[in-house]
């Protein structure tokens, strides 16, 4: 499949920017890796944006192309970690795309620098609560510009499933056997099962909340017909009634209504996820005043409005008030964003994801 084939598809929301690079490494696409070395990127006059792939469209900063009449540099991750380890190791970038629950990471490490708000003119546009999520307004600084957030809830057939309660247990539901899913990432599926658990603080598990996490996973394993890593397939399924009923992420509610299917996107009781990714300026960054300029383009209403419609929430409210109520319904969002993101539960980092990740690869093999 070509490039452009794949942009296009994610465009449509046919499939998220995760699947996307990883069907671009695939096919052998060179602009996944990076060489890692301390080198400027070609274009010497413009800023470096290290981003994810599909992030890196001029629709996604049009006021930069507009003002400096080119796109910036535009290096590829294929996730956080691996953004965070070549910049630290000498990469260059001024500006990068990490989301809210590795802030701490990365300003411990000594990756980022203190944004200076004053130089953005969409700043007061920007939703109050993603101002200081997981610490990015701490000591009186700014650390981190949030850019793009969305949810992670359960998404179930509306004609093929009885919901009397919104709640997670939908997952665990044994009239469905054979016909669930949930989420191969543990970062999310691990949070949804201490919340089913009613752990204090899934985000810092103890010993005996993973031990009551796991007894939940071995129990679901056999009520699942996959788990799941590519919304596409996620979706097939869930158009087919092979599946009716999953974690899922707003882009997969747009994309299955357009097939005419009858699905809902839950607000459990227990409370649904919530993710936030943004922008920082690192420690090294040269290209100051192109910098900021980038920052704000992201965050301006125009920005916005693309994003919203791809099938993910932005931080300017401006920009929900510039699409209709319909096209955010189908996307999971309100046209009050502010108490939507209030009753969600923030990514933060997580003190026991290698230890989670462990126990939840032996689930998965039987253990």
């Amino acid at each position: 499949m070509k490039n452009t084939e794949l942009r296009a598809r994610l465009a449509d929301g046919a499939i998220s920017r995760r699947q996307l690079n990883r069907l671009l490494g695939a096919a052998g696409i060179a602009m996944v890796t990076m060489p890692l070395t301390p080198r400027r990127a070609r274009a010497e006059d413009q800023v470096t944006y290290f981003t994810w792939s599909g992030y890196d469209v001029p629709d996604f900063f049009p006021g930069y192309v507009k003002k400096h009449g080119a796109n910036p540099n535009l290096p590829i991750f294929s996730d956080e970690e691996e953004a965070f380890q070549k910049l630290r190791a000498g990469f260059f970038a001024d500006v990068a795309h990490p989301c809210s629950g590795r802030i701490h990471r990365w300003r411990d490490a000594g990756v980022l620098q203190p944004i200076d708000t004053s130089r953005l003119s969409n700043w007061g546009d920007v939703f109050p609560v993603l101002k200081t999520v997981n610490g990015a307004g701490d000591d009186g600084k700014q650390w981190f510009v949030p850019v793009d957030w969305g949810n992670t809830s359960v998404l179930y057939r509306a004609d093929l499933v009885e919901v009397k309660e919104e709640s997670w247990t939908l997952l665990w539901d044994e009239r469905y056997k054979g016909r669930l899913s949930v989420g191969e990432d543990i970062t999310d599926t691990a949070i949804i099962c201490g919340l089913v658990a009613g752990v204090q603080d899934p985000y810092s598990m103890t010993d005996a909340d993973i031990a009551k996490v796991k007894a939940l996973l071995i129990k679901q394993k056999p009520l699942l017909r996959f788990y799941w890593s590519d919304t596409t397939v996620l979706e097939q399924a869930m158009a087919s009634g092979e599946v009716v009923a999953s974690s899922a992420w707003n882009a997969s509610i747009a994309a299955l209504r357009k097939q005419g299917i009858d699905v809902k996107y839950m607000n459990p009781k227990e409370g649904r996820l919530t993710w936030c990714c943004g922008l920082i300026l690192t420690a090294e960054a040269k290209e100051i005043d192109k910098a900021y300029d980038l920052i704000d383009a992201m965050i301006s209403p125009e920005a916005g409005v693309w994003l919203i419609n791809l099938g993910y929430g932005h931080s300017n409210h401006k920009a929900f008030e510039q699409v209709s109520e319909e096209v955010l319904a189908e996307r999971g969002l309100a046209k009050n964003a502010e108490e939507h993101l209030k009753n969600g539960l923030f990514s933060r980092d997580n003190t026991r994801l290698d230890d989670l990740q462990q126990m939840f690869e032996a689930v998965k093999a039987g253990a």
